[in-house]
């Protein structure tokens, strides 16, 4: 006797999470003069703790561009795309010689923030199979205050989720941070949802 094969489970095609754990009531659009390009790591695609999903679904005219080792004709054309300046939030570390030195950053309407979505170790593989990313001038976020990301381990108080440096650096780059409150409140919503789902342990990180 044959066995039907298993139902899959309805998926929100906004989201593209399962509908029971869908996160779209959590989506605050938002509008930033400067663009917004998300590169993430294919590891990051299936991760339910992942942020960068409700940050592309908030940031009107994002692009969330999943892939390692980016073609290089497509990967420039992401950079570069409407002439906009591309500027990539990593810090500044010392494997970053072959950066152009600091410059005056253009008007943030002229700029296009690129954010890597992975873990430490993973983006800066992701930096060594793309050299056109490690050319980019860098901006680098301090005196950040304690993530809430509380649903993931960190290493260190300050290390955000990519919603959250995101935000703060959009902000940044606009002189004002007060049009993208909306994300934070957003991704608070977003933790507390996911907390339900993970042990606690894993929410005390």
């Amino acid at each position: 006797m044959s066995q039907s094969p298993p139902s899959r489970r309805a998926t929100c095609a906004a989201c593209l999470r399962a509908q029971s754990a869908c996160i779209c009531r959590w989506v605050r659009p938002v509008a930033s003069p400067s663009a917004l390009l998300i590169l993430q790591h294919p590891l990051e695609v299936a991760n339910a703790k992942n942020s960068a999903r409700l940050l592309h679904l908030s940031v009107a005219g994002s692009v969330l561009e999943v892939g390692e080792a980016f073609e290089p004709a497509r990967l420039d054309a992401l950079l570069h795309a409407d002439g906009r300046v591309p500027v990539l939030l990593y810090p500044d570390t010392p494997a970053n010689s072959q950066s152009p030195a600091p410059a005056p950053l253009p008007a943030p309407e002229r700029i296009r923030l690129v954010v890597l979505d992975a873990t430490w170790r993973k983006s800066r593989k992701m930096l060594y199979l793309n050299p056109a990313l490690r050319q980019l001038p860098r901006l680098a976020l301090r005196d950040m205050p304690a993530s809430h990301y509380r649903i993931r381990k960190a290493h260190a108080p300050d290390q955000l989720s990519t919603l959250e440096a995101s935000a703060h650096a959009l902000g940044q780059l606009a002189g004002d941070g007060a049009p993208f409150a909306p994300l934070f409140a957003a991704f608070d919503g977003f933790v507390e949802q996911q907390a339900a789902f993970v042990p606690r342990l894993n929410c005390s990180a």
